[in-house]
């Protein structure tokens, strides 16, 4: 039973767990909605992130997934000298693209 009740706690204390923090760097880095290419930017190049979405059975919170994923592209977009992220599709199995722009604001 104690067995049963410790792996229970961990599985809620595991998805409240944020795994991925936002660099310095990366707070100007704006996401836009997924379609056209935003107007009056420059393509700096894709950048693709991964992150667990499943630890042993327990499967992890998609908006947490989702949420962990961006702010990792968002980490990477000054590496790119990009300020403007734009997903390249849904996450799937933990991943997920991201095209970089670089935009005027």
């Amino acid at each position: 039973m104690r067995v049963v009740l410790l792996a229970a706690a961990s599985a809620v204390l595991l998805s409240a767990c944020t795994w991925v923090h936002l660099a310095p760097t990366a707070r100007d880095v704006r996401v836009v909605a997924a379609g056209a290419m935003p107007s009056g930017c420059e393509k700096r190049g894709e950048v693709s992130v991964s992150v667990k979405d499943s630890v042993a059975f327990y499967e992890r919170n998609a908006l947490r997934v989702r949420d962990e994923l961006e702010t990792l592209a968002r980490n990477e977009a000054p590496g790119l000298q990009a300020n403007t992220l734009q997903a390249l599709g849904d996450p799937a199995n933990g991943e997920q693209r991201f095209a970089a722009y670089r935009c005027g604001r």
